[in-house]
């Protein structure tokens, strides 16, 4: 569940309900101008138990890697060995410009993303002085955000977890202008990453960040609400937002059902979504379990 547009004063409380929800994980995205998402992540350990802790994600141009070591390990130490650590290039110009960091081309953002990894595989082992360590060993699990060939053939190489926002920015448009991915485009990538990855693809998990969630008897007239909210991205019919695998709309046993088919289509078995559609999605929660037969997670004290 991704911390998103929330007054930070109401974080702790969303953490406990999330957790009595039954949502696996709470996550905190990094923009400037936003809350810091290693406090808010030491928060929500300190007053949960069971849910883990994640970024979503953090922007490696805003750390240097030790930094970045060092917040993650006392996260992951606070926790109780709960942190899965979420990076990705940083996207918003005017978040690069505000903090006076040098905005460098995608590729070299990439690159150096790529530089630090490996740096931050070097700190997490008991090699290079780095206090404290994490508690999961090797280190947390890695989740990469990506959207272009060249940030998902780097998650296909080093990340426990890809992480598909299905956004992209607009060539030409002003920065923060996106694109929605339809399915067969999402598909291309899901596909483009399993080659990359060879060997390992079956060991990789798909997280899809999902931008909407709205439950309803009438999916066909939501679905059409919802394209004129998202006029311009590429959801601009109640077809193409039906078709989304980044839009969930229909009744909750629809909706459960749609997940199911999605995790079989794209392989997407990590879901989250931004905090206003928490509860709609908890609701759906229990049917996807009863569905795959999983087991629900113990009602917490």
């Amino acid at each position: 569940m991704n911390f998103g547009r929330m007054d930070v004063d109401d974080w702790a409380a969303f953490c406990r309900s999330s957790e009595e929800l039954g949502v696996d994980t709470v996550l905190a995205p990094d923009h400037l101008g936003a809350a810091s998402p290693f406090a808010m992540l030491a928060t929500a350990a300190a007053v949960t138990s069971r849910v883990r802790v994640g970024t979503l994600v953090v922007n490696n141009e805003f750390y240097n890697p030790s930094m970045l070591a060092r917040e993650a390990a006392t996260v992951d130490r606070l926790s109780g060995g709960r942190l899965e650590l979420g990076l990705g290039c940083g996207y918003m110009k005017s978040e690069f410009d505000a903090a006076g960091i040098a905005w460098r081309p995608h590729a070299e953002r990439a690159e150096r993303l790529e530089r630090s990894i490996a740096r931050l595989h070097r700190l997490f082992s008991k090699g290079e002085g780095q206090e404290p360590l994490p508690r999961q060993t090797p280190r947390p699990p890695l989740l990469i955000g990506a959207h272009g060939q060249r940030t998902l053939a780097l998650a296909a190489r080093h990340a426990d977890i890809v992480g598909y926002a299905g956004l992209s920015q607009v060539r030409g448009k002003k920065m923060g202008t996106f694109h929605v991915a339809g399915a067969e485009e999402t598909l291309r990538r899901v596909e483009f990453v399993a080659e990359q990855a060879g060997a390992r693809a079956d060991a990789i998990e798909s997280n899809v960040l999902i931008q909407a969630v709205r439950i309803t008897d009438d999916a066909e007239r939501t679905a059409a609400e919802i394209a004129r909210e998202f006029a311009g991205t590429g959801l601009d019919t109640a077809a193409a937002v039906l078709d989304s695998p980044f839009v969930l709309v229909g009744t909750a046993e629809e909706i459960a059902r749609e997940i199911i088919a999605n995790r079989e289509r794209f392989g997407f078995s990590y879901i989250a979504t931004h905090a206003p559609y928490r509860d709609a999605l908890a609701e759906v929660i229990p049917i996807v379990r009863d569905l795959a037969g999983e087991p629900q997670p113990a009602p917490q004290p």
